[in-house]
């Protein structure tokens, strides 16, 4: 019964993982504009494989999310897909999704001859990947594949040993950041787990010295988390990842039953509440995409420890 509301909404699952076509291939392939990741970090939208090997299981319920969260339950006792199987069969069931653009006449025939092959993989999609005991295996996999141009890992912090037990990073690592202390974390994220907020903190601490490029993303969710500065900057300094996104919550899918169109805050408004969070701090504005309300800045000591290095 889960899977078919899932399958309702465009899913398609193989064992334990799923995969979707994102909003922005399908705009990519019509000729309507880029997910804001080509536009920051060159990623190919038309070629971007948006997947999870936990579609179904997550130990936060965040009220912003569009997943059907009531739906999943923590990850306890699952038997778990193998990696390279399940990115086979995953791969398969994306082609068959988009083959149904074949006869549609806007679409660039050529964009979607390139999107049948992936060459992005988003893990992301529904669930927590990081609750998969197999994600060092599918990194490796998915990075060995021919035409790999990278892989992004999305996490929402509450397996922080998952992150350091990984013999192979993505190429970016993001973590999620819904809240800027504890009795917050708990209103915005509703975690299962009684220790969430230090998991998360362990996660940040992991975060800050990474050998990958990695992203602290905030949701701004107005009237609800666009507060304590103090903590927000506690918090993006704890991280010191290389980029910091602030992303306007959006009210779509299964959040619409739990927050109000009002909790949508406009591109403005998040552009002047990041800019008070990283006053002080060692980042410079980078960038901004209207469509998807969100802004971007860059770490200048990351960016500087990474010149070094070469």
């Amino acid at each position: 019964m889960v899977i078919e509301e899932f399958e309702k909404k465009g899913y398609r699952f193989h064992g334990t993982g799923a995969v979707e076509i994102c909003r922005w291939t399908k705009n990519a392939l019509l000729g309507r504009g880029v997910c804001y990741k080509q536009k920051f970090y060159g990623v190919p939208a038309h070629r971007c494989m948006e997947f999870s090997p936990s579609a179904l299981w997550c130990n936060n319920n965040c009220v912003y999310c569009w997943r059907p969260e009531e739906l999943m339950v923590p990850a306890r006792g699952v038997r778990w897909t193998n990696p390279v199987e399940m990115v086979e069969a995953l791969v398969r069931k994306r082609r068959s999704l988009l083959t149904g653009f074949k006869g549609n006449s806007r679409v660039n025939k050529r964009l979607l001859e390139e999107a049948m092959e992936p060459s992005h993989f988003a893990i992301s999609l529904s669930g927590e990947p990081t609750a998969y005991p197999h994600l060092s295996e599918l990194i490796a996999y998915l990075k060995s594949r021919p035409g790999h141009f990278s892989t992004f890992l999305v996490t929402n912090g509450q397996y922080p040993f998952t992150l350091e037990s990984l013999k192979v990073l993505p190429t970016q690592l993001y973590l999620s950041l819904t809240a800027p202390n504890p009795d917050l974390y708990r209103r915005v994220s509703v975690p299962t787990e009684k220790d969430a907020w230090e998991r998360l903190l362990h996660s940040c601490d992991f975060l800050a010295r990474a050998d990958t490029r990695t992203v602290a993303r905030i949701t701004p969710i107005k009237g609800l988390n666009m507060t304590d500065v103090e903590g927000w900057r506690a918090l993006v300094e704890r991280c010191n990842s290389h980029f910091v996104e602030f992303k306007g919550y959006s009210w779509i899918g299964f959040s619409q039953h739990r927050l109000k169109l009002e909790n949508v805050p406009s591109l403005e408004e998040v552009k002047e509440f990041a800019t008070r969070v990283m006053s002080g701090l060692p980042f410079s504005y980078m960038d901004e995409d209207k469509k998807s309300r969100v802004v971007v800045f860059k770490n200048q000591r990351r960016e500087a420890e990474r010149v070094i290095k070469q």
